[in-house]
């Protein structure tokens, strides 16, 4: 398999919504292929960087959509079969890596998504925060929400959404009681 790694950069606006992110993003990915025979060396040096330096290469995100139906597909006279992503232990080819797969054909209706990491970078514990802090994230985009809910989840701003878990939200609160600070959380004020 030939992968040709086409970086490109996303400025997001705080304002946005969700659902705006994510038509931003699929802009920015249609309008960068367009370029992707431009090699990755010669972008490299064209922005002054090395392979050593480009610390975004050491990061990888793959969405992969599944369907439960065994689909062949033929390549030049060659047979290709659809295989089933599992978790696996695998060894790091990225300091980090992120997989989701979706399967929309699934009675699930689930997004899986699992992390290899380099053991030299990161802590299991490090890692299964960033998986909470995710999970929740999603949760507070995607989880069914009461019919009172004024605004929908996808068109609220993104800077509204949490990345502070709620236990984290309780400690920071009381670290800052216990030291008597003032503090603006989430738009309260905290004396």
């Amino acid at each position: 398999m030939f992968v040709s790694t086409l970086p490109f950069r996303v400025q997001l606006d705080g304002d946005w919504s969700f659902d705006e992110v994510v038509k931003h993003v699929r802009e920015q990915c249609l309008s960068t292929i367009e370029h992707s025979q431009y090699p990755l060396q010669h972008i490299l040096v064209d922005c002054g960087l090395n392979q050593a330096n480009a610390f975004f290469l050491a990061t990888m995100f793959d969405l992969i959509s599944t369907s439960s139906n065994v689909t062949q597909f033929s390549l030049n006279g060659t047979l290709l079969e659809e295989a089933s992503i599992n978790q696996t232990s695998e060894m790091a080819k990225f300091d980090f890596s992120t997989t989701f797969a979706y399967n929309p054909t699934s009675n699930i209706g689930k997004l899986c998504s699992y992390f290899v990491c380099s053991e030299d970078m990161f802590e299991n514990k490090t890692i299964q925060t960033i998986a909470q802090r995710f999970q929740y994230l999603i949760s507070q985009l995607f989880a069914p929400h009461s019919s009172n809910t004024q605004i929908k989840p996808l068109t609220k701003s993104i800077i509204l959404l949490d990345v502070i878990l709620p236990g984290e939200a309780e400690e920071i609160l009381k670290w800052l009681d216990d030291y008597h600070l003032d503090a603006v959380y989430e738009g309260i004020v905290i004396h």
